[in-house]
């Protein structure tokens, strides 16, 4: 029988003016050839809103600083099961979506396990991403990323209300 660890997260959909969306290339150090594409962020600490862990996560891993309440309410939220470095977490994670004309991404506050298990990042149109053969997570991020950049931004700022 499995056991895993609870865990909560806030992750950020970075969205350029090209609708492309930022995501980070790791692994897991335990197996290293799994290899897959993710969005920025990660954990929150004890106590920590969503907001603020997304905007925290977000700075640590792209440079990018900004008040939490910039991000709104999630647009997005799900619960997934995986094991990461020999340990099997259940992670309830919110996702925020991220508007930027363009951003030059700076790692330079990547933490230990960051350093070790991402090999780099790029931008991707949510089509190249579903076409790409490529392992990403969520596995419906196309499909939200196109859902998301229908919807205009009065829509977003009522959906946050």
């Amino acid at each position: 029988m499995t056991v895993y660890t609870p865990r909560r997260a806030a992750r950020v959909l970075l969205v350029d003016a090209a609708s492309q969306v930022l995501l980070f290339e790791g692994f897991d150090p335990a197996r290293p050839g799994h290899r897959y594409w993710f969005t920025p962020g990660g954990g929150l600490d004890p106590g920590e809103s969503s907001a603020a862990g997304a905007a925290r996560e977000l700075a640590e891993e792209t440079g990018l600083r900004l008040d939490p309440a910039e991000l709104g309410e999630p647009v997005w939220s799900d619960t997934t099961e995986f094991s990461f470095d020999g340990t099997w977490y259940r992670q309830e994670q919110d996702f925020f979506l991220l508007r930027v004309q363009s951003w030059q991404v700076d790692t330079a506050g990547f933490d230990d396990i960051e350093q070790r298990s991402i090999a780099g990042h790029r931008w991707w149109l949510p089509d190249e991403l579903a076409a790409s053969g490529e392992r990403f997570y969520p596995a419906g991020l196309p499909a939200l990323l196109n859902r998301l950049g229908q919807a205009t931004a009065a829509d977003l700022d009522e959906s946050s209300c």
